[in-house]
């Protein structure tokens, strides 16, 4: 007999090659995995809601895991942390769940927020954690942009030319931008992503933040069908998954 256990995490995406376990760079994956065997002597394969790029964060990352003993599940959060430290994860939430559920192919829907620092003068606190933009961008022209590509589409122009799915359609449904003093903060949800997607419209929307392209433009783009079109993607260091819908 296993039990179940979810997981909510935060973390640093910087010093990590992504979430995935990779044979000589670390990640997210590794971090945790070493701190559940450090835990309870059992070798265990974590699974995740969202795999993140390297350089990306989370704040509201889901996983889940299976061990044969039952443990209490605050005194797994307190443990995980403690054997956690000194990697830039924590362990927000630990919840006993049903052997039905799967971190990935339960959810209905993944939430980012991308954040771009618009000032002349570089990030300090923030290194590592925005995108520097040195210049005021239009909000809420990248705000109607956005909201030309809700719903189905064919996403090809945004995909990765590595991305493995198997086809380029996915339902976006919520896209938006919004001002905040010195940032423009842009959120994306669907029930799943493409590889590279959200930063490839965020580059794109920022040609239409700076009047380069119009929010017409934008929406052709992505009609084009052709990954040539995209904007120079947006970096790893912006992108945040905040949350995962169950």
């Amino acid at each position: 007999m296993t039990y179940r256990y979810k997981l909510t995490i935060e973390y640093d995406g910087t010093p990590f090659s992504g979430w995935q376990r990779q044979t000589e760079r670390p990640s997210v994956q590794q971090a945790l995995e070493d701190a559940i065997f450090a835990m309870t002597g059992e070798t265990v394969t974590t699974q995740t809601a969202g795999r993140t790029d390297a350089g990306v964060h989370a704040t509201g990352q889901v996983a889940h895991f299976d061990l044969t003993k039952q443990w209490e599940p605050l005194r797994v959060r307190e443990a995980l942390n403690f054997h956690l430290r000194p990697h830039p994860v924590a362990v927000l939430t630990v919840e006993a769940a049903p052997h039905t559920f799967e971190a990935r192919f339960s959810a209905k829907a993944r939430h980012y927020e991308y954040r771009i620092l618009t000032r002349r003068a570089p990030p300090v606190l923030e290194r590592n954690r925005v995108w520097h933009v040195s210049k005021k961008l239009d909000a809420e022209a990248m705000d109607h942009a956005a909201s030309l590509i809700l719903g189905t589409h064919d996403f090809t122009t945004f995909r990765s030319t590595e991305c493995q799915a198997n086809s380029p359609v996915r339902t976006l449904d919520k896209f938006s931008v919004r001002a905040e003093p010195d940032h423009i903060v842009i959120s994306a949800s669907a029930r799943s992503f493409l590889h590279h997607q959200v930063r490839s419209m965020v580059g794109s929307l920022r040609l239409v933040g700076v009047g380069k392209w119009s929010p017409r433009d934008f929406r052709a783009v992505l009609d084009a069908r052709d990954r040539s079109r995209c904007g120079a993607m947006a970096p790893s260091a912006g992108l945040y998954l905040t949350g995962v819908s169950y």
